[in-house]
């Protein structure tokens, strides 16, 4: 008995601390450890020791917490075993062959972004890669792939998630970094159970009818016996590859299915997954390209991610990854640099791969030539185009292959003699079925081995289903494949490939240049440009250079310098056509490919010269133009029509330019009805526009009806819109006010529509605008509009809405007192205004008593700018200013009142307001006042002040003398350490003025960096002071205004003194 006693309590022990482990489990402490412990410790007393814990939770109606512990030591442990082992290595640009590599050791993160249009691109993706390379750095959210299903403000609850990419950016291999992050514990450990479906291989089901459960088990056999309708278990199905998916997606007319038991059709099954109808609570996860977004109906995703590949930094990352010598990665990374084209093309990561790949060999053969002294090197040159880089890479991959071939001569591409019946459909595939191989002549029992040899160029993968499917790494290589084939067509058989056979034989284009110029034509009437990559490979082998790496497949002939002159001709004519801007930029990445770059050159030499806007440019030198500047090494933040040619023409010529650039400044251009229309179906297409100013155009209400067309297009993502003295009415009023509020997408932060005549009712229409609540408007300018007291009264009414208005400029209309009175009313509730500028409004001291009582009265006042400048607020009115400044619940760090009639005395009361509360004043503007000494020794003793924080003062045209001026530069030198803008200008300086000025100028403490001594009489021996002490501390003076001063050549020469000096900043001299 003594011996069962023992083992009553061994097996006690036993089931205790069994028990203990499931607890832990249960409690979710640490449970990875303890799954891993049971699994890597597994024995039949343990399996029974679960066994009869979920027997007994059964029993006791705890049915959750027996599938909690089933699927985590049972089936989501042994299905996260399977993954782990199936994703954690990558071959990169290999199915199968090779030596694999752990995902963890060189995964570099991708730039990925949250959002994204739900249109759908057709762009040729080299062409899409070429547009987001300029704008990796955009406003966009950026996302990290793990945390695409955590809610955020946009979206609170996340089912399904599209994301888009072009093909080799990274979406798969993003699928399975997601995968092994999960399955080896590391993140979204909240998720039960992760499927990953790919769609290549669900297209060998397609006939097939099955039921959800079953599909499921085919795939994943480990999860046998589990019931994938348990409750509060988060399940993720991954559908990785919409873009390969074969099945025809019938969303609208598929049966509705809510049995994951019932057979049925796979596109019904995905279509009802998708939807929710089957499996309701579980997550859905979809990639794709950009083409095949559309496939998918808006109203069944929750959220869009992009995956945008590299940007540069990770490009630079993903190198020096890959090469434990990290000379030869820099080196590299140097090389690649060099070539925009091929630095572009970078952002795809496999083809860093291919990059990698070419220039580790050429490296490698050069260093070993360079050591034996037997062999001459002929590796100098190294690729430069996208042509030389895949031809290397071509021929790299031929001589592996032969190298682990036991007959090398069986080793290679075997082209077959058959013409496909339409080149542009194999350019365009993308999987390979045995079907597709035997339509384009290949033996299909031929393919496996070449597949296995070329397996970095041609793979071959056979799914968990029984099936084959054959795919090109890229498709860019298969693009390169498809120019070459073509080459090796014309050569054999001395026939163009696109010429259909039944064609007559005096139609077919037998010469290298005819199927040159030919495919240029084809590839010219593409609306997508699918044909553009093939057509720069195309022409790219047939430049002689090329063709000796190439020898035995291409024959060495035909291509000569004659042919190449008459081909790049043929293309320069090509831009005397009305092309699209897509594809001019195409036939010069075509011109690249053929090593010309005259038209290039040409554009390049005017913007060096900056002769462009006296030049009248052919069709090909403006292509040339827009060209340089879309593929120029910096983003295009900026496009200044002014510093090219003021033109509807040059506009439109240049609108591929406008589409990229974020901020597009087109005032005083003399632009007309024509512009508008452009700009309109700009606006209304994929465009990185966030700012256009138009001012100072003669536009009319006709202009900017045609401009609304595009403001109220989804794809409009404008926030400031300058519309400034463009002889706008009530009429264009009325439309702009349409086009925002029947955007729901509006972006609109800023309008400004000053010296415009909007009548009564086109302010009306504006002021409701504000008031909407899905406006989003915080800055609007009314200068000069005719603005009157009832516009006043009805703007008074918007403030105090408690609305987004920030900033709002009144100026230069002939508001008065009793318009300040009206509109003081809306200042004093609710108003989160922050700027508000009335000057030259005619306003008195009654004005100025209302204005300051409203903002007094306001506990909850945001305004931190007050523009007075030009009104007369006479004694009374200068004390109320000072009474508001001096009140330490008052937040204004801006005050303006130049040309405000200030005298001495009144300045005095002014600066002893401002001492008395001086923390918050940064911006100080009293030009046009008789401020005489006595007034600038008040402003002084301001600036002597401590706690004084200012930044800008302007004392323009204020009857400075000497004595003023050594005031003002004596208090500086004490409190130096905050001003960055003074100007002085229209104050006559002398000698003694100017010295104090110089040793002001002099402090290394004082860190101004604008100054503006316009017309402030100062003679040649004064500059050469002032240039002395500018260089003794030259390092933050940044804009300097010397204009109209008697400085001769001399001192001209003299300040070339400063911009010699190694530490000067100095951006702008007048």
């Amino acid at each position: 008995m003594l011996y069962f006693q023992c083992l009553e309590n061994k097996i006690a022990v036993f089931f205790k601390n069994e028990l203990e482990r499931f607890k832990k489990i249960l409690k979710n402490e640490n449970t990875q450890y303890y799954v891993k412990d049971f699994k890597g410790n597994e024995n039949n007393i343990r399996e029974a020791a679960l066994d009869v814990t979920m027997h007994f939770l059964r029993s006791m109606k705890q049915d959750e917490l027996a599938d909690t512990l089933e699927d985590e030591l049972i089936y989501t442990c042994q299905l996260k075993s399977d993954l782990e082992k199936k994703y954690q290595c990558v071959f990169e640009g290999i199915a199968k062959q090779g030596d694999s590599i752990l995902l963890n050791t060189i995964y570099t993160d991708l730039y990925i972004t949250q959002g994204g249009g739900e249109q759908v691109n057709t762009e040729h993706e080299i062409r899409q890669i070429e547009v987001t390379s300029r704008h990796l750095e955009s406003p966009d959210i950026q996302i990290n792939f793990k945390d695409l299903f955590k809610p955020h403000e946009q979206t609170q609850n996340i089912r399904t998630v599209l994301t888009k990419g072009v093909a080799g950016i990274g979406k798969s291999v993003s699928v399975q970094k997601f995968v092994l992050d999960w399955a080896e514990g590391k993140e979204n450990q909240d998720i039960s159970f992760i499927f990953p479906l790919p769609f290549r291989e669900m297209n060998l089901k397609e006939k097939a009818e099955v039921s959800l459960k079953d599909l499921l088990c085919e795939f994943f056999p480990e999860i046998k016996g589990l019931d994938r309708d348990r409750k509060n278990k988060k399940v993720l199905f991954i559908l990785d590859g919409l873009d390969e998916c074969r099945l025809p997606l019938k969303f609208d007319v598929n049966k509705t299915l809510s049995d994951i038991t019932s057979p049925a059709p796979l596109d019904v099954l995905l279509t009802n997954l998708i939807k929710g109808n089957l499996l309701p609570h579980a997550h859905i996860w979809i990639t794709t390209r950009p083409a095949a977004a559309g496939k998918i109906p808006p109203e069944c995703i929750d959220q869009v991610t992009e995956v945008r590949g590299f940007n540069d930094e990770q490009k630079k990352e993903y190198f020096r990854k890959r090469f434990t010598d990290q000379n030869m990665a820099d080196t590299i990374i140097d090389h690649v640099k060099k070539s925009k084209s091929l630095f572009i093309m970078c952002h795809i990561p496999v083809f860093c791969w291919i990059s990698a790949t070419v220039l580790q060999n050429i490296l490698e053969k050069k260093s070993k030539d360079q050591t034996d002294d037997t062999q001459e090197s002929n590796t100098d040159d190294t690729p430069r185009t996208l042509t030389q880089m895949y031809t290397h890479f071509f021929r790299f991959q031929i001589q592996q292959s032969r190298r682990k071939s036991d007959n090398s001569k069986d080793v290679g591409p075997n082209f077959s003699e058959k013409t496909p019946s339409d080149i542009k459909r194999y350019v365009k595939c993308l999987l390979f079925y045995d079907t597709d191989l035997e339509e384009c002549g290949i033996d299909v029992s031929k393919a496996s081995v070449y597949s296995g040899m070329c397996t970095q160029i041609f793979k071959q993968e056979t799914g968990i289903i029984l099936g084959t499917v054959y795919c090109f790494v890229h498709l860019s290589i298969q693009e390169f494949i498809a120019a070459l084939y073509a080459h090796l067509f014309l050569d054999k058989n001395k026939k163009d490939v696109f010429v259909q056979e039944h064609m007559e034989p005096e139609a077919q284009n037998e010469t290298l240049t005819g199927l040159l110029k030919t495919a240029v034509d084809k590839a010219l009437e593409s609306d997508d440009g699918h044909l553009d990559l093939f057509l720069r490979f195309l022409l790219g082998l047939s430049l002689e250079s090329n063709r000796p790496l190439l020898r035995g497949l291409l024959s060495q002939e035909e291509s000569n310098k004659q042919n190449n002159t008459e081909l790049v001709q043929y293309i320069k004519q090509k831009f005397e056509d009305s092309l699209c801007p897509e594809r001019s930029i195409n036939l010069f990445y075509c011109l690249n490919e053929l090593n010309d770059q005259t038209l290039v050159q040409e554009i390049q030499k005017h913007l060096s010269e900056g002769s462009l806007s006296s030049s009248d440019l052919s069709p090909a030198q403006w292509s040339a133009l827009a060209f340089v500047l879309l593929t120029s090494d910096e983003e295009l933040m900026k496009f200044e029509l002014q510093k090219l040619k003021k033109s509807d023409e040059c506009l439109i010529r240049l609108l591929a330019v406008v589409k990229s650039s974020k901020q597009a400044l087109l005032n005083d251009c003399n632009l007309t009805d024509k512009s508008c229309l452009a700009l309109a179906e700009v606006l209304s297409s994929d465009n990185s526009l966030e700012e256009l100013n138009m001012s100072n155009n003669n536009l009319q209400d006709s202009g900017v009806k045609l401009l609304c067309a595009g403001l109220k297009n989804i794809k409009c993502e404008l926030k400031k819109l300058s519309l400034s003295e463009c002889s706008i009415g009530e009429e264009g009023y009325k439309c702009l006010y349409s086009a925002v509020r029947s955007n729901p997408e509006s972006h609109l932060i800023e309008l400004d529509l000053r010296g415009n005549d909007p009548g009564e009712t086109g302010v009306k229409l504006i002021y409701q605008l504000i008031q909407d609540h899905k406006c989003q408007l915080n800055t609007v300018r009314l200068r000069d509009c005719g603005l009157t007291e009832e516009s006043c009264s009805a703007l008074a009414s918007v403030l105090s809405s408690n609305i987004s208005v920030k900033e709002l400029d009144m100026s230069n209309n002939h508001l008065q007192d009793s318009g300040v009175k009206r509109l003081s009313d809306g200042l004093k509730n609710n108003c989160k205004l922050h700027k508000l500028n009335v000057s030259e409004c005619s306003i008195g001291e009654e004005g100025y008593k209302c204005l300051c009582s409203a903002v007094r009265s306001n506990p909850e006042s945001h305004l931190i700018e007050l523009d007075l400048r030009g009104n007369d607020p006479g004694e009374t009115g200068v004390k109320l200013i000072y009474q508001l400044i001096q009140d330490h619940k008052c937040k204004l760090n801006t005050v303006s009142l130049s040309n405000s009639s200030f005298t001495a005395g009144g300045c005095a009361d002014l600066m002893s307001a401002f001492t008395s509360n001086p923390s918050h004043l940064t911006h100080l503007d009293l030009s046009k006042n008789k401020l005489e000494d006595s007034g600038m020794m008040k402003i002084s003793d301001l600036l002597r002040n401590s706690q004084c924080k200012l930044e800008k003062l302007k004392l323009r045209a204020c009857g400075l003398t000497d004595e003023g001026l050594v005031t003002l530069t004596s208090a500086l030198n004490s409190n130096p350490s905050h001003l960055r803008k003074l100007d002085l200008s229209l104050n006559p300086l002398r000698d003694s003025g100017v010295e104090h000025l110089c040793a002001l100028l002099s402090n290394s403490q004082f860190r101004l960096e604008t100054l503006d001594l316009y017309r402030c009489r100062i003679r040649k021996t004064q500059l050469d002071k002032m240039i002395s002490a500018l260089c003794s501390n030259p390092s933050h003076l940044r804009e300097l205004n010397l204009n109209g001063n008697k400085i001769e050549d001399t001192g001209v020469k003299n300040l070339c003194r400063l911009f010699e000096h190694s530490q000067c900043k100095l951006e702008k001299l007048m």
